[in-house]
């Protein structure tokens, strides 16, 4: 009987491509495009753990919650670290992609990204987690192959291709051909290091204390990878850790380049080390197509030409590099027959809450 309740709802239901990401959630609607780009952020009571805001709301409340609220992303490095928050933003985001549907139930099929890297624990998290936010159908992409299919990489065929995704929490460098990765590296090094490195800069050479919101603003400021046409500068306010005092000085974007060094040649040499690896026809291939840059981390000044500067490969940057995950997530659902065989998960599942224990048991194909 949930089966058919589950069916016929589902016919008045989105298909969705989400990217669950670290830093940012997108939601891609099938034949729609992305209506969905929020911060994964949710902000909760601390005694209760009721949900009190999600989204930009909640990341509007970053640094500045009373004692009995929190803030908090429940994703780390790409991977679920709180099920039940995710679970509950997962189903925010859901319900805001149907808000103006007739029906307040959805029983959407997703395809949802996730780091090349994960093992089967962190697949199952991800999988349950959208079971339980109400999917009916729920399909697992490696999110570099669904960047890949975004970005319109010929990934199913015999031509090789390269895809550099930096996120929030992961960079994933993967090569395909025919339909599948061929090479693959995911470090967790991306756009949440990068901050972590300016505030870590502020602190040692400042003294001074500087939020995350703060150093995500310099990083797209005035950060970069490569030296800039025109160095800039800007203000860095925070705290001193000597008086205790607010306090603000004045930082250039090379001091910011050189805070963000280590964080950048890491994901260079995550590039390099994957090319080390790929056999030589599809190197061949490589130096055709070049290297594809997707995510939001690859947003950052200069970051194009300093790997293409150190791969001796022509490097460029995907249209709408932010949004590639969720378009090729929406791409597979339009595609779904064709285009299988890129899927991790590919088993149909019930999502009656009745019969929630008895999938979350099976094994992710």
């Amino acid at each position: 009987m949930a089966n058919i309740i589950d069916q016929i709802l589902g016919l008045f239901s989105l298909d969705l491509g989400i990217d669950l990401g670290t830093a940012n959630t997108l939601v891609s609607v099938r034949s729609k495009g992305i209506i969905i780009n929020e911060p994964s952020w949710v902000a909760v009571n601390r005694k209760t753990r009721q949900v009190l805001a999600v989204g930009a709301e909640a990341k509007e409340m970053v640094g500045r919650t009373p004692a009995k609220i929190i803030a908090i992303r429940p994703l780390r490095d790409g991977v679920i670290s709180d099920f039940e928050i995710t679970e509950a933003m997962l189903d925010y985001f859901i319900r805001k992609a149907h808000s103006r549907s007739l029906f307040n139930i959805p029983r959407p099929r997703v395809v949802i990204g996730i780091p090349s890297g994960v093992t089967e624990v962190e697949k199952r998290a991800v999988y349950d987690a959208a079971l339980s936010a109400g999917a009916r159908e729920v399909y697992l992409i490696e999110e570099p192959m669904a960047a890949g299919i975004g970005a319109g990489l010929p990934v199913t065929e015999a031509h090789g291709s390269l895809i550099v995704d930096i996120g929030g929490g992961t960079t994933e460098v993967a090569v395909f051909a025919l339909g599948g990765i061929v090479v693959s590296r995911s470090v967790r090094v991306a756009g949440d290091e990068m901050d972590e490195d300016i505030i870590n800069y502020a602190r040692q050479k400042y003294n001074l204390l500087i939020g995350e919101r703060m150093a995500e603003k310099i990083k797209i400021a005035i950060g970069s990878a490569f030296p800039l046409p025109e160095e800039k500068t800007m203000t860095l306010r925070g705290r001193n850790l000597v008086t205790g005092l607010p306090e603000s000085v004045e930082i250039s974007s090379i001091e910011v380049r050189e805070a963000l060094s280590n964080s950048v040649n890491t994901i260079v040499d995550s590039i390099r080390a994957t090319l080390d690896e790929t056999p030589p026809e599809l190197v061949a291939d490589l130096m055709e197509t070049g290297i594809c840059m997707a995510g939001g981390g690859s947003l950052l000044q200069g970051l194009v030409e300093r790997v293409a500067d150190e791969t001796n490969i022509h490097t460029w940057l995907a249209e709408d590099a932010l949004t590639c995950v969720a378009r090729g997530a929406e791409a597979v659902l339009e595609n779904l027959d064709s285009l299988r065989e890129v899927l991790v998960g590919l088993e149909r599942h019930s999502t009656s809450r009745n019969t929630l224990a008895l999938t979350s048991g099976r094994r992710v194909a």
